[in-house]
């Protein structure tokens, strides 16, 4: 009796998985822009299944429940922000590491990092259901679930990384309140293009927040940061001088 060839299965595994990845991160896509449209309790999950394509049990299959949903879309938005920061991380990180950074160097670090806020805020084809749904955390019409994995992992790291070259070029105390404070000011130069999107396009005469118009951004808040910072430092080696 002669062994009969073993048959590949007509359905591979990986091919399984790959749809089974691709219909779950559909369902996210989709869930994202209803819940920045309407907030966590205006949207339900036969809302988002039906606009997935998919049936309620697959739904639950993927995530369990509504909050499992919406558990899924923060990851994927404290992900994308992992990805997307990454990079300028390990460089501000390379040059704090340096006790011989110049004050040139230091300035490109911290530009480098609004230039990353500023393309993460605006460019993304997703950037504006993002904005909204940290919108919806913000003022309390949702879960609290971003920010929870953000303070756990992104949010800090780049809130101290930022402190330091602003304290290393400024010659300030890096725990002295008026330098987090600073700091945040710069940071929003930026922001403030992101949430209030509709008003500043109107502002500025623009259609979009394209390449060209996100460039002239960087610009300004890199000039706008560099005059600050300059009269900071000079305000704290006037100060050093003085005792």
């Amino acid at each position: 009796m002669t062994d009969r060839p073993v048959r590949a299965p007509r359905h591979r595994a990986d091919a399984a998985y790959a749809r089974g990845e691709e219909t779950r991160r559909r369902i996210i896509e989709v869930a994202l822009r209803l819940f920045s449209e309407r907030g966590f309790e205006g949207a339900s999950t036969r809302e988002i299944a039906k606009a997935a394509g998919v049936n309620a049990p697959a739904l639950q299959y993927y995530f369990d429940n509504k909050e499992g949903v919406y558990r899924a879309c923060a990851q994927y938005i404290a992900d994308s922000s992992g990805a997307h920061f990454g990079p300028v991380v390990e460089k501000t990180k390379a040059v704090l590491d340096d006790p011989a950074a110049t004050p040139d160097q230091l300035f490109e670090a911290f530009g480098g990092m609004l230039d990353a806020l500023t393309d993460f805020q605006l460019l993304p084809d997703d950037a504006e259901y993002r904005r909204l749904f940290i919108a919806h955390e913000q003022i309390g019409h949702a879960p609290g679930v971003l920010f929870e994995i953000f303070d756990k992992s992104l949010r800090p790291q780049m809130g101290e990384l930022s402190a330091r070259v602003v304290s290393r070029y400024c010659g300030m105390p890096v725990s002295d309140p008026l330098l987090a404070m600073r700091v945040m000011m710069l940071c929003g130069q930026v922001m403030v293009f992101s949430l209030g999107r509709r008003t500043m396009l109107t502002k500025l005469g623009w259609e979009q927040f394209g390449p060209e118009e996100v460039a002239t951004i960087k610009r300004a808040s890199r000039e706008h940061s560099r005059v600050l910072m300059d009269q900071w430092r000079a305000q704290a080696q006037g100060a050093a001088g003085g005792r």
